[in-house]
């Protein structure tokens, strides 16, 4: 079957990653987005391959442009990523509700209506609660769900939605779980700010990173790559699966990026308070659906995410926000 892919949330993060590795395969690609915003892709890719995607603007909260669109695109795969973000959703609750259970109840419907029966998605870390209340050691994708944020009580909505669509109406459904995402394209949420600081590293700035502890540090490339592979895997059921790799500590993070970019050494700092997430999270479940987590190792990620902050400054495209 040929593959044609409808992406939400193309414009984000991992979803111009996705898009980007969609794209350079030759597989066509149709975006939602709510706006002309192109500069997280115009960041990590070519304005010819850029030309090569068929953008639709719209918004997930309205199901009848969902429809539509997979629809008139022919889309045979679903990766959702649209989503607000924890501090967005924690200063507008409301619209947070919208944007990530009401959207994603959308793109699930629009999928049954389109006569799609599948569907990958973005699920977060967040629906974990804070390491006191588990048990030491890898934290497995089917512990207890206990969040203690807006954004982690949607995003464990949906993992329970999910399972509803997939009993109902036969929508199978992979959803996974990313922790702290690194690279380019990562400017915004709660856990940004390491890549701020490779940001700033470039642009000659003193960064101070807002958070510190251990976590599952994962490059944005790879996670792109393992919402891809799930949505290539055949699968009947729906779950949710944490994304892993290593965990690392700050100290470790501003290593990397000293070492990438030696005249920022001594102006990346750190506030010594970790996430209120458990520091190790178990793949293996993934692993074992999916195939390998290929993961790019801490210090070629930093590297690579340096040198296309240096591109975008040479450029005069690269900006930073506080």
């Amino acid at each position: 079957m040929d593959e044609r892919y409808f992406v939400t949330g193309a414009t984000g993060c991992i979803g111009a990653w996705v898009v980007k590795r969609l794209t350079e395969e030759g597989v066509p690609v149709c975006a939602s987005v709510r706006g002309p915003a192109r500069h997280r892709l115009e960041l990590i890719m070519e304005p010819d391959v850029i030309t090569r995607i068929e953008f639709r603007t719209g918004d997930i909260a309205d199901l009848v442009f969902l429809e539509k669109t997979i629809r008139d695109f022919g889309a045979n795969r679903i990766i959702h990523l649209a989503a607000m973000q924890l501090p967005f959703c924690k200063a507008d609750p409301a619209g947070g509700a919208i944007a990530n259970v009401l959207g994603t109840v959308n793109v699930f419907e629009a999928a049954k209506r389109a006569g799609l029966k599948s569907v990958v998605y973005s699920s977060s870390t967040a629906v974990y609660g804070p390491p006191g209340e588990y048990p030491t050691g890898p934290l497995a994708h089917d512990a207890a769900l206990l969040p203690r944020s807006h954004y982690g009580v949607y995003k464990t909505a949906n993992e329970q939605d999910a399972r509803v669509y997939w009993r109902d109406d036969g929508i199978s459904s992979v959803g996974l779980r990313p922790y702290v995402v690194y690279g380019p394209g990562r400017d915004q949420g709660m856990t940004s700010t390491p890549t701020k600081a490779m940001m700033a590293a470039v642009l000659g700035r003193p960064w101070r990173i807002s958070y510190g502890g251990r976590f599952a540090f994962q490059f944005a490339d790879d996670a792109a790559k393992c919402f891809i592979d799930a949505s290539r895997i055949s699968y009947n059921g729906a779950e949710c699966f944490n994304i892993g790799g290593s965990s690392v500590d700050m100290p470790r993070v501003i290593a990397a990026i000293e070492a990438a970019c030696p005249e920022a050494k001594g102006t990346i700092s750190f506030d010594d308070v970790p996430l209120p997430f458990p520091a190790v999270v178990d793949n293996s479940a993934m692993v074992a659906l999916t195939g390998p987590y290929r993961e790019t190792p801490l210090a070629r990620g930093v590297a690579q995410s340096i040198e296309f902050f240096r591109k975008a400054h040479s450029e005069g495209r690269l900006a930073l926000e506080a």
